[in-house]
């Protein structure tokens, strides 16, 4: 069972401004960064050979922990401390998070995360591109700092060091695409943009949470689900993956809310239509050939459909809707609990608004669709996501406080 408390750290990263002793336009928080740096990561990594996407996935999950619990450090500073002190650091975040984690996955998640902190040796290049894809959000960020920042004296300073850095990672394909402009640039850049859009945009909440964000938390609930239900290596990518880009076309589309979307005769149909053809028009023609169908795999498109909640396989060449996933748990089938994947977005939103309900933020928008999403929840694979959403409830909204219990374990 995953604690409350990790739960509470995950949405906390929502709060945590970045590029704060700086005028911003918007507001830059870390739940956005570790977001795009996770989507830049993936694109990198497809670039690269013999990448273990397991690793890649844990080991960011592993840093994101991290970097929540010394949230007060300033990343140049952590960055510097790390270097010198890292094994007292590192002793501090897993003597923060250890009861939360030690019953996850019977203790191998905190087994991981532990021997991943404290040997720098192991997912060496998981590391590596990860490090890059943290480097190239942030300066994805500091583009935007640096428009209303020209008046201080030491922004050029700034501005110097951090377009020197990206020397350290041109070994890397992706990345020299990226410093290019080429095309690979403007799915970074648009994938950024969905910080801009916030979610339950109709209605005051605390903490607000972008697209963005919400992605990579639906990703995440979904590598939790995966460990519960033993999924393969290759199940536990794509499910990942495909939690994390589901709501990319929205760049393009705006967030369209669940009750204006079916409560209109066939707008749902018209807008599903519409996201096709801006994906086809906007999206697909900047993915890397290498990649093209696997991408196209993963946001649910064949056949002119599109519906990245579907359960899935790939076999003999062609994609196959199936019910039950369970039976093709092996990476040659290149399965995606699509139906479960839904459960793990509507949990997020559910989180969203109990949280937002917790700290006195309550509209009618918000209780709401708190009721209409518990009305829809399923148990799938022996996960009950109602039980795990009234556990949700209870810490929320019934003691008030901030934290969040779930049953994947």
């Amino acid at each position: 069972m995953i604690n409350p408390k990790i739960i509470d750290y995950i949405f906390s990263s929502a709060s945590i401004q970045r590029w704060n002793d700086y005028p911003r336009m918007v507001e830059l928080v870390e739940l956005d960064k570790q977001a795009h740096k996770f989507i830049i990561a993936y694109f990198i990594a497809k670039l690269e050979k013999d990448i273990n996407y397991t690793h890649l996935i844990e080991a960011g999950v592993f840093e994101f922990l991290r970097r929540v619990v010394v949230t007060d450090i300033r990343p140049d500073v952590f960055r510097n401390a790390l270097q010198k002190r890292a094994k007292e650091i590192n002793s501090w975040v897993i003597a923060n998070l250890k009861d939360s984690l030690e019953e996850i996955d019977n203790g191998i998640f905190l087994q991981k995360f532990e021997e991943y902190l404290n040997n720098p040796n192991i997912y060496k290049k998981e590391r590596f591109i990860l490090k890059a894809a943290s480097y190239l959000a942030t300066r994805w960020e500091f583009s935007i700092v640096y428009q209303t920042s020209a008046f201080l004296s030491d922004i050029e300073d700034v501005k110097k060091s951090v377009d020197e850095e990206i020397e350290d990672y041109y070994e890397l394909i992706g990345v020299r695409k990226i410093a290019l402009n080429k095309k690979l640039a403007k799915i970074v850049d648009l994938s950024g943009r969905l910080r801009f859009q916030k979610r339950w945009a109709q209605t005051p909440r605390v903490p607000e949470t972008s697209v963005l964000g919400h992605m990579l938390t639906v990703a995440i609930f979904s590598y939790f689900y995966s460990i519960k239900v033993n999924a393969c290596e290759k199940r536990l990518e794509n499910n990942f993956f495909v939690s994390l880009f589901h709501d990319l076309p929205e760049a393009l589309t705006r967030d369209i809310i669940t009750p204006v979307k079916y409560s209109v005769d066939d707008l749902s149909d018209i807008i599903a239509e519409y996201e096709i053809k801006k994906i086809n028009d906007a999206i697909l023609p900047n993915i890397p050939d290498s990649i093209h169908d696997e991408f196209c795999y993963l946001l649910g498109m064949f056949e002119n459909h599109k519906d990245e909640f579907e359960n899935r396989i790939y076999e003999d060449g062609e994609i196959k809707l199936v019910n039950d996933i369970s039976k093709y748990n092996m990476d040659k089938y290149n399965a995606i609990d699509g139906v479960a994947l839904k459960q793990c977005d509507k949990l997020s939103a559910f989180v969203e608004a109990s949280l937002s309900i917790s700290h006195g933020i309550k509209s009618k928008e918000l209780v709401n669709g708190k009721k209409q999403i518990m009305k829809s929840f399923k148990e799938i694979q022996g996960v009950d996501f109602g039980a795990i959403a009234r556990k949700i409830d209870e810490e929320f909204c019934t003691t008030g406080q901030t934290q969040v219990r779930m049953d994947f374990d």
